[in-house]
């Protein structure tokens, strides 16, 4: 009988722990759910224990490598009257990037996340060029760009829209190079992968998930530090759904 009942206990959390993994809005409800409008993104930062080192991304994700040393969603609503073409001139601009700010929990101030970024003609030569058009991110299309943020220094990614249309809008980004910390490298290529889901609800509001991970074997200086994981994470949903990275209140305070 107390097998039974252990047994049976199991059976009843089986759902309630499938629910409790990362799910982005592909043919499934999202996890975690998109909060009402004007309210703040809901972000949940997913440790290591949550479900182990072998986890495997969503199919949508395209990522192939298993787990992760660290994994933050964010899903939010935001007010926008424009289509699938002026989202795509946002993400293009990359330049626009330097100057990001976020609430840096270790100085508990606002701080310049992005320090420097701009558009490469491709990923060896270093070329700067001007941002992106919209019509240059097609569906398929595959794009690169420097950054520098104010941790793991200077960095060549890449960017590709894996879906665009009217009402969605679907990229992800990788890094190419490696990236270092005190000359220690921190995140080796394609290590630090991100992915977002943009998709139009109305005429006035869109959707937009987002998932960044770090993969399971970074280095420990870089992965952890759950606050400021998620004020990052946040800081890029800002910039996406165009509001002040910098507007108070941040996600995490302390």
């Amino acid at each position: 009988m107390t097998r039974f009942v252990f047994s049976a206990v199991l059976l009843c959390q089986v759902p309630g722990l499938a629910q409790s993994r990362p799910q982005p809005p592909c043919e499934e409800s999202p996890v975690p759910a998109y909060p009402a409008l004007n309210q703040p993104p809901a972000v949940k930062f997913w440790s290591e224990a949550d479900f182990g080192r072998d986890w495997i991304p969503p199919i949508c994700t395209g990522w192939t490598a298993s787990g992760f040393s660290t994994l933050t969603t964010t899903a939010g609503r935001f007010h926008y009257t424009g289509g699938s073409a002026g989202l795509l001139r946002r993400i293009g601009a990359i330049a626009e990037l330097a100057g990001m700010r976020y609430w840096s929990t270790t100085h508990q101030r606002w701080q310049t996340l992005i320090v420097d970024a701009h558009a490469l003609t491709d990923p060896r030569q270093g070329r700067r060029r001007p941002d992106f058009l919209p019509e240059e991110l097609k569906e398929g299309a595959v794009v690169y760009f420097e950054q520098s943020d104010n941790l793991s220094g200077k960095a060549v990614y890449r960017l590709r829209i894996s879906t665009v249309s009217e009402n969605k809008v679907v990229l992800d980004i990788e890094n190419v190079s490696a990236m270092r910390y005190l000359f220690v490298t921190v995140f080796h290529s394609r290590e630090v992968q991100s992915i977002y889901f943009l998709d139009r609800e109305s005429a006035t509001v869109w959707r937009c998930y987002g998932m960044v991970r770090t993969g399971r074997n970074a280095s420990r200086l870089a992965t952890g530090h759950e606050a400021s994981s998620v004020n990052r994470a946040v800081a890029f949903y800002r910039f996406l759904a165009g509001i002040p990275t910098a507007q108070e209140p941040p996600a995490a305070r302390l």
